[in-house]
């Protein structure tokens, strides 16, 4: 088949896990034979004089990467304006560069963020449009939107769902948010989950060695938390639990490794649970490195308080990391607890240490239990698996009336009924 895939992330681009998300379903769709297309975007604050729109052929995928328009426009401030922009620019591009000599049979739109462009050149084309959603705004924010962009972004999330064909999800648990959401039958909806390529994640001895040396001198037990650095990651929660590990497995350290809006709130968190020296944090690592500290730390910890899939539990299990997680949204699905880690409930305090200090007063079983992760993936989170399955959808996904339906009804409490 010929698929034409929009998104505001393509590597090098990379903002969060749907960037290389989208690259691997591309590359192994292309290595099965399909034609693929990726309409994606140059980095954010550039302009086409420093980086001008490119199209290459890259690891059997072409890539259309559209330059910034002019505009003074910032993603931080102007975001739904700096989002229009994108498409304009995107759009422009298809019907300029790509579409006069090449026609796909499907538009696969990747979040709301490409919402406009890929409704209009499925329009345009009368092809299946084909959605994924990765995450949704009121899932970030436990339910509200109480903030007029939130709203904005809600109203666009929603205009993609009931615009699509086909609804793609990650996971099962958004799959159930995604029809709560945006009024949809949850039956239609694909549940295809992400994937891992777990050779990424090998690190010789040496390094690894290293490694545990510079970040538990002494033999100390770590901890280790890697991911975007934002409140619903649930960072803050690990912190608080630290103390009370410490009690029970003295000298315990946690490395947080990754960036995000707040780095300052876990600093200030840090200092006032009395850890700042036993907290480290690393920023944003080189792969070599991560992969390393990865198979160095005794556990990786995940206590996100929301989470559509979790890829970086994926991630640890393919470098061996015993996992301790929260049963937030997807995580649920990706760790068996008892059998490919330790689970506890999203923002529970007590039960994370519980799990954590079990992981510590055990490493034969977390072992045991890292390996069985481990031989999942095989099975499960395995790109070729995954594409052929994606593939199924476009096969079967069919043109459907591209009836514009009105504004959405924007719930003034919490859309999960929470309060």
């Amino acid at each position: 088949m010929r698929v034409l895939m929009v998104s505001w992330e393509y590597p090098p681009v990379i903002v969060g896990g749907l960037g290389r998300h989208v690259h691997a379903l591309a590359t192994e769709l292309a290595a099965a034979g399909h034609e693929v297309v990726v309409l994606s975007r140059q980095p954010a604050g550039s302009d086409a004089s420093t980086h001008p729109t490119t199209d290459e052929q890259l690891d059997g995928v072409r890539v259309l990467r559209v330059a910034e328009d002019p505009l003074h426009l910032e993603f931080e401030r102007d975001l739904v304006a700096w989002t229009l922009a994108m498409g304009h620019g995107m759009l422009r591009a298809a019907l300029t560069r790509l579409l006069p000599s090449w026609r796909p049979d499907v538009v696969h739109a990747h979040d709301w963020l490409v919402a406009h462009p890929a409704i209009a050149l499925a329009d345009v084309l009368e092809v299946p449009l084909v959605a994924t959603v990765h995450a949704t705004e009121a899932g970030r924010h436990a339910g509200w939107l109480s903030s007029p962009l939130s709203r904005q972004v809600h109203s666009a999330e929603w205009w993609l769902a009931h615009r699509a064909d086909t609804l793609i999800t990650c996971s099962a648990a958004m799959r159930a948010e995604v029809a709560e959401l945006f009024e949809v039958d949850a039956d239609p909806i694909v549940v295809l989950h992400n994937g891992i390529a777990p050779r990424r994640w090998r690190a010789n001895a040496a390094r690894v060695r290293a490694v545990r040396d510079r970040y538990a001198p002494g033999g100390a037990p770590v901890l280790m938390y890697f991911g975007r650095l934002e409140y619903e990651k649930g960072v803050q929660d690990l912190i608080a639990a630290l103390p009370r590990i410490r009690r029970a497995h003295p000298g315990t350290r946690v490395v947080v490794t990754g960036t995000g809006t707040a780095y300052d709130e876990l600093v200030a968190a840090a200092a006032r649970h009395r850890v700042r020296r036993s907290v480290t944090f690393t920023g944003h690592l080189p792969d070599a490195d991560l992969s390393a500290l990865l198979r160095a730390v005794d556990a990786v910890v995940l206590p996100s308080r929301y989470e559509p899939f979790g890829i970086v539990a994926l991630e640890a299990a393919a470098a061996g990391a015993p996992l301790v997680a929260s049963t937030a949204g997807g995580l649920g699905e990706v760790v068996v607890d008892g059998e490919t880690g330790l689970s506890f409930a999203p923002g529970d305090v007590a039960g994370l240490a519980g799990a954590a200090g079990a992981v510590l007063d055990d490493p034969g079983a977390a072992a045991r239990r890292a390996r069985a992760a481990r031989k999942r993936l095989g099975s499960a989170f395995e790109w070729g698996r995954i594409a052929a399955g994606t593939a199924s959808v476009y096969a079967s996904a069919t043109r459907g009336s591209a009836a514009e339906p009105g504004r959405p009804k924007i719930p003034t409490g919490n859309v999960f009924g929470r309060g």
